[in-house]
Formats: C-alpha cells, structure tokens, sequence
C-alpha cells in the first residue's frame, strides 16, 4: 500500500500561466495552497529567451518561443531550448521529481495514476506544449512520460495540467476536509439527492428514491453499488 505524501509541489511549463493560476485561486485547491498542502510555481519559457527588437506597431520586445518545423508542414513547433531552461529551473537538484508532457498518445491519466505519483515523488513538472507540440530533442535531454488525458486533441496542456492537479491533490491527506469523502475510496454513484425530500416542477412531483430514507446502511450502500454498475 502507497504511503502517500503530505506536500506536493507542481512546476508549471506554459506559455498562460495565468489560465492555471484563475483555477487555483478558488475553492479547495486555493485552501490547499494557503495551507501548504500543495505548492505551485509557474516557468514561462518566454522568460528564458532573449528580447529581439521592438516590432513596429508593438509596445513590447518579442519573444519569441516558436519557429517553423523542419521538414515542412502546417503550424509551429515550440522551441528546444527555452523549454529546457524553464524544466531546468524547476527540476534544479531535486531527487523525487516526475517530468510529465501532456500527448494525445501518452498513458492514459486515471486515479491510479495519480495515487502512484502522490506516493512516489514530492515533485512534478507538468509541460505544456502549444502549436504542433514541443521539439522532440527536449525528451532527450529530460526523461520525461507522455500523459493523455483522453482521445482527443486540445490546444494546449493548461488543461490537462489543472486536471493532474486536482486529482493528485486530492489524495494528498488534508486537501479534502474529510479524506474519505474522496468517492474513489467509497462505492458511489452519479446520483446524489439531498432535501427536500419531494419538490414539485410544472404540476409534477420529484422524490427522492425511498432506499435512501431508510437508515438501512447495508442496503443503502448494496443500492448504491448496483447504480454504479448499472445493475439498477
């Protein structure tokens, strides 16, 4: 059985660090940051490149992070280099790190995944790529693992990243207010009611199912198994 962590420490790769920082800043991850349960630290790549001129029409410098793939095709392909830096910065001397890329064609992401890496490391670097994707000699460089957080493509791994995020967090004990509210370690269903016991919308009523006004446990919990395999 995995000893799970009491600390977690994320290391961010994006381009929008502000697209995570928005779903950190409420609820129970903004109460994990404030008390140090969990910890996130943000690494733009444009920090790690140098300022070419002032473009004209342009109040800034460029920075620029993207550049054509060799070999032809549509799109831009993030650069080697600037992304390197930044998973660099993060990773430093740290011993227990996991180095993550968010791929379509990775491993598939679930609540296993995430109690194994709650149970192993005490920091991730989480890369999300933008465009066609990142320049492959990265992987060469890091030991990095593609994750996939289902079969489809997004336009970049921001989302993915506050996904590993959330699910890891939760199994870091004192995240959750009660930790074994986590419906992953109860038998639970998609269907939850709570009062009042009946209501009534446009002349019908709507009631709650009568097992779970019993305080018959057993049962209940018997009811609840067969909902989540469709056996009811």
């Amino acid at each position: 059985m995995l000893t799970l962590n009491p600390f977690m420490h994320f290391h961010v790769v994006t381009l929008f660090p502000d697209l995570v920082a928005g779903y950190l800043s409420e609820s129970i991850l903004a109460r994990a940051v404030r008390e140090k349960k969990i910890k996130v630290d943000f690494y733009n790549p444009r920090d790690f490149v140098t300022p070419t001129k002032v473009q004209k029409g342009k109040e800034k410098p460029y920075l620029r992070v993207d550049d054509k793939p060799f070999g032809g095709g549509p799109g831009m392909v993030m650069e080697a280099l600037p992304i390197i830096k930044a998973i660099s910065k993060a990773v430093q001397k740290k011993k227990k790190v996991k180095i993550v890329f968010f791929s379509p064609s990775g491993k598939k992401f679930d609540t296993s995944y995430a109690k194994k890496v709650s149970g192993t490391y005490t920091d991730i670097v989480l890369v999300c790529g933008r465009y066609e994707g990142i320049d492959a000699r990265i992987k060469k460089v890091f030991k990095m693992e593609d994750v996939s957080i289902g079969d489809y493509v997004l336009t970049g791994g921001e989302v993915p990243a506050m996904i590993l995020i959330d699910s890891i967090s939760r199994q870091i004990e004192g995240v959750l207010g009660n930790f074994d509210s986590r419906e992953e370690e109860r038998i639970a269903t998609s269907e939850v009611y709570t009062r009042p016991e009946v209501f009534e919308y446009k002349g019908k009523k709507y009631r709650v199912p009568k097992i779970l006004l019993s305080g018959d446990h057993k049962k209940i919990e018997e009811w609840r198994g067969k909902k989540r395999t469709g056996e009811l």
